[in-house]
């Protein structure tokens, strides 16, 4: 685990940050929310849900659905999927012990009381304590900034996928790999200059996916759902000009954009039916 990963999400706890609400650790997807009003936390929560809402339906769950979310923090998202799929099982891993631990205690009576339906282990991104074909979607929202090898982890989310599944990974890229592109964000946002944040083209992603062997690769911007509102919400703290609102800067910029990244591994999985079975069992 990278230093700046371990401070961050174990003493720093950036899920306790005011900014992230409800313990979500995600810019929210704010198509629902009207921001000519006020903005209080249901508000922030519900872009953070309704984040994760997108990218479910973007993976096309079928029925009774295996999901993995990699980087689950602490594992609210988790809890959003089995809520929107009934007859899900959902798999939490994050690299951080910490989040690991924190996630444990939030949703302990959720653990105790249906103890088959969610889990959470720790692993990284590129090597995966998981077994082979063991899941029908992996998902990530908000993390893969952060992974230091995308080819390992399409590697790994191509082994672990059952023939049939699906891949579903929201987080912010640059837009291009323009030279300088890195120097750039690190000027503007501490986190890139921290290197918490790795600055690497959306292309990156659906190249590794692609030679990891996945198909239909999809690569869908939804920027002008996220920059808006988070900049708004971040307004209630931060200046312009401070670094934080240097995310809207970039976005208007044409530097650095939201995406959704989709993508399936070839095969039939045996069982499968539409999201909109699922989202009706």
């Amino acid at each position: 685990m990278r230093p700046v990963v371990q401070e961050t999400y174990g003493p720093a706890d950036l899920s306790g940050h005011r900014v992230f609400a409800g313990g979500f650790i995600n810019f929210g997807y704010w198509r629902a929310v009207d921001l000519g009003l006020p903005l209080s936390e249901v508000e922030r929560v519900r872009s953070q849900e309704d984040l994760y809402r997108h990218v479910l339906d973007a993976a096309g769950l079928p029925r009774g659905p295996k999901v993995l979310e990699v980087g689950c923090g602490l594992g609210m998202g988790c809890v959003v999927t089995l809520r929107e799929f009934r007859r899900t099982t959902v798999t939490g891993m994050d690299i951080h012990p910490e989040q690991l631990r924190r996630a444990r205690s939030a949703h302990a009576d959720l653990l105790r009381e249906e103890p088959a339906r969610l889990r959470f282990v720790q692993g990284a991104a590129e090597s995966m304590p998981l077994e082979d074909g063991e899941f029908d979607a992996v998902i990530s929202v908000e993390a893969a900034q952060h992974f230091p090898d995308l080819g390992a982890f399409a590697a790994e989310t191509w082994r672990v996928l059952r023939p049939g599944g699906r891949v579903a990974v929201a987080s912010f890229f640059t837009v291009d790999d323009a030279p300088g592109r890195p120097e750039e964000l690190a000027r503007l946002l501490d986190t890139y200059a921290s290197g918490l944040d790795i600055a690497r083209p959306v292309k990156a992603l659906a190249d590794a996916l692609t030679e990891a062997g996945f198909t239909s690769v999809r690569v869908e911007s939804i920027g002008p759902h996220v920059w808006p509102g988070w900049d708004l919400w971040l307004s209630r703290w931060w200046a312009p000009g401070t670094w934080p609102r240097n995310f809207l800067r970039v976005y208007e910029q044409g530097i650095l954009d939201y995406y959704v990244v989709t993508a399936g591994r070839p095969g039939q999985n045996a069982g499968a039916e539409t999201a909109a079975a699922a989202s009706g069992s």
